[in-house]
């Protein structure tokens, strides 16, 4: 009888949602800040402790093989029920281990912050609708027609009211842009515009991100807005250079709270084509020095909040800024391209933490960021974990020797890693050139092998049994092998050692390859041996 990490309810409790938005999200990534997070929700009575389930481990019933005599069917049978017992007591043990607690607490904790912010963000109130609605198992039209309720006259006469209304603001401010100047400080129209970048930039973060929450007729009035500002920040709209310039703020304003990649393409589009307009009618006649501005502060801040609310792997000496004039402006072109570079540095870095089902099929490794860190642990017998003595290391231990890796193998006594450039370094057991560096010294420390021709490098597979031999999958499709050659494991023809990295030629020559690994484990009367089976697939 084992016990297993008892199971806990959750009972997340709604006037405790503000707090948990306000929460570090990166102390969640290290084990002291998801303790205390952790222990949070247990004194709030959020997650309650049920009783401790006990686990029979019992195993089936076998037969007696030396006096029965059992036909293949039911040696298949019991063969298949000793696996089940054997699999059942290896989530058992994995699941009751100290990682798989730990990384249950992350898990709950990820999951009140979650809940927090969809609380917040999201509506929940359609979802109600549709549960309760009588007709919500008839059909996705019935669903359909849930979610859309007929408009009363009422509904017609406040949209009514409302396109006319933003119909007339609209002409009072064209209108108000063509009359001249009577007296210092702002125009009509200027005033309207910066009292709405005010009111704007007083909301939350993301106020109008989630669509849901906003009536059509609202989304119909920021689409109509935002099509009037869009044609106000062409030079030759009639607007001031004032109005422009605010128009320009206001529109960056409005796509950052709606948090969505559409409007924030379409700013830059618009930034863009200002700029194109502004550099066109430079070359025919002189304008104004403050034509195709922003205001500095207001995009640094948008940039900045941007930054921090989704954070970013890059260096913070990388990040671009726009050049920052005497009169407190910035290019609206160069406020263009940097809006560009954060919104495809946001995207490398989400990138880096998925992987498709595609590459998952064919073998490629996660992506991860440039800079990781890695744990190690293990035997240590022939420096393959590349610390400095060869005592085993009973605990995961932080190695910054890895800390570029794109991709680790683990290999028999040696360890191989992929760089971000595509370079491979190896250490550990030497033996039959098994690293690939030229000879058969253990090495203990990274060193970087050379492979003729040059080649970046997607994949490594290395054997994890016999005297060691490696597999090294090109980004063009070519494969390099190199190491304990015996049986013509290597390719090449023959069953020579390799000891630096050669090209696999033969019937492949010119061919582009998918890499495939599969490994058999065979044992047989105590007897244990694990040939490397290769499968490689000609693309074309």
């Amino acid at each position: 009888m084992a016990t297993m990490i008892p199971p806990v309810k959750l009972k997340w409790l709604e006037h405790l949602n503000s707090s948990w938005i306000t929460e570090d999200s990166e102390s969640i990534a290290t084990r002291e800040g998801v303790a205390v997070l952790y222990s949070k929700l247990v004194s709030n009575k959020e997650v309650v402790p049920l009783p401790q389930q006990v686990l029979c481990l019992k195993g089936p019933q076998l037969p007696d093989f030396e006096r029965e005599s059992l036909s293949s069917d039911e040696q298949d049978h019991y063969l298949d029920a000793l696996l089940s017992s054997q699999l059942a007591l290896a989530k058992m043990v994995c699941s009751d281990s100290p990682f798989a607690g730990a990384l249950r607490k992350r898990l709950l904790v990820l999951q009140r912050v979650f809940y927090a912010l969809s609380n917040k963000y999201h509506d929940k109130g359609k979802v109600k609708q549709q549960q309760h609605s009588p007709e919500s198992s008839s059909g996705s039209a019935d669903v359909h027609s849930v979610s859309e309720r007929p408009r009363s006259s009422t509904d017609a006469l406040i949209e009514m009211g409302v396109r006319t209304g933003l119909s007339l603001l609209f002409a009072l401010l064209r209108q108000s842009w063509m009359m001249p100047v009577s007296g210092p400080g702002l125009s009509l129209c200027n005033d309207v515009i910066h009292t709405a970048i005010e009111v704007v930039s007083s909301l939350p973060p993301l106020s109008l991100a989630n669509e849901s929450k906003i009536p059509p007729m609202g989304l119909d009035c920021l689409s109509q807005v935002t099509t009037f500002l869009k044609g106000v920040t062409i030079p030759n709209s009639g607007a001031d250079t004032l109005g422009r310039r605010l128009a320009s703020e206001l529109l960056l304003g409005l796509a950052a709270q709606r948090g969505s990649l559409r409007y924030l393409l379409e700013w830059i589009e618009m930034a863009l084509g200002a700029s194109a307009v502004v550099h066109t009618m430079e070359k025919s006649k002189l304008l104004s020095s403050q034509e195709g501005m922003i205001s500095f502060d207001c995009f640094m801040t948008i940039l900045m909040q941007m930054r921090r609310s989704l954070g970013s792997s890059a260096d913070r000496s990388q990040w671009r800024e726009p050049t920052r004039t005497s009169d407190g402006l910035c290019s609206l072109y160069e406020a263009a391209l940097c809006l560009f570079e954060e919104v495809c540095r946001m995207a490398s870095d989400y990138s880096r933490t998925c992987a498709s089902p595609d590459s998952i099929q064919t073998g490629d490794a996660p992506i991860v960021s440039e800079t990781c860190e890695v744990y190690v642990w293990g035997s240590n017998s022939s420096h393959q974990l590349v610390e400095g003595t060869q005592e085993k290391i009973l605990q995961p231990k932080l190695a910054p020797s890895f800390s570029d890796a794109q991709t680790i193998e683990a290999g028999q006594y040696c360890t191989f890693v992929i760089s971000t450039d595509g370079s491979v370094r190896a250490c550990g057991k030497g033996s039959y050139g098994r690293l690939g560096l030229g000879d058969s010294n253990n090495q203990s420390t990274l060193k970087k092998l050379t492979f003729e021709p040059h080649r970046s490098i997607k994949k490594v597979s290395s054997s994890k049994g016999s005297d060691g031999h490696t597999l090294a999958f090109t980004t063009e499709g070519e494969v390099f092998s190199w190491g304990d050659g015996d049986y013509g494991k290597l390719g090449h023809g023959n069953s020579s050692t390799q000891k630096y990295p050669k090209l696999i030629q033969g019937p492949l020559q010119g061919k582009v390859c998918a890499f495939f690994l599969v490994i058999k484990i065979i044992r047989c009367i105590g007897l244990c041996f694990n040939p490397l089976v290769f499968r490689i697939e000609i693309i074309s």
